[in-house]
């Protein structure tokens, strides 16, 4: 059976639940007190997509607005954008819709966007599901809620973002990376393969 890389990038303010989601789409836990994320963290995770294998080369960067400025070199030719908010925080819906237009901006009509509103579980709720559904379908992005803490929509959401940048591979050609079965495992999972720069106390969940 073939095998294909993608690179996927999570993107959004910080504390909007980014490597919650990660780890609880990755090995089903959950973290209530998470750190958070300083540059990037790496993790290499592949799923069965029926007719092939597909390795998402996942990205999840810091949400701090003093590293705005490295994103770009972490989303630059990702096939997939997940991008969350909060959905306790309007402010980083507002940072969600402007991730979305830098995305676009960079003119690259391959990268699949993915808009995840995170935290359901909480009963504070002040970012409608109507206004990023709209918000979304005006934009063409797909759109999910999710709850990184109860994996309420975890794993629907990258399934979705995957068999879409599939849909996308296969409707436009795009260069995929074909790998030898020698090259990867069947169900092989690498977390925290690579890490730019510490970690620290800060929580976000």
């Amino acid at each position: 059976m073939n095998r294909f890389t993608s690179k996927i990038v999570l993107l959004g303010d910080a504390a909007v639940g980014k490597t919650s989601l990660l780890q609880r789409f990755v090995s089903d836990k959950f973290s209530p007190n998470s750190m958070s994320t300083i540059g990037a963290t790496f993790v290499s995770y592949e799923i069965d997509l029926n007719d092939y294998f597909l390795e998402l080369q996942i990205w999840d960067t810091a949400g701090q607005e003093k590293y705005h400025s490295l994103t770009p070199m972490y989303y630059r030719g990702a096939k997939g954008a997940i991008i969350v908010y909060d959905i306790t925080n309007y402010e980083s819906f507002e940072r969600a819709r402007n991730w979305v237009q830098e995305i676009k901006s960079t003119g690259n009509t391959t990268t699949t966007i993915l808009l995840v509103g995170n935290k359901i579980d909480l009963g504070s709720r002040v970012v409608k599901q109507e206004e990023a559904e709209k918000f979304a379908s005006n934009e063409k992005i797909y759109f999910i809620e999710t709850s990184a803490k109860t994996s309420n929509g975890v794993q629907e959401a990258f399934i979705t973002l995957s068999k879409n940048i599939s849909i996308s591979r296969q409707n436009k050609s795009s260069t995929f990376l074909e790998i030898s079965e020698k090259e990867i495992d069947v169900d092989e999972v690498i977390v925290d393969i690579e890490k730019i720069g510490p970690r620290n106390s800060l929580g976000c969940c």
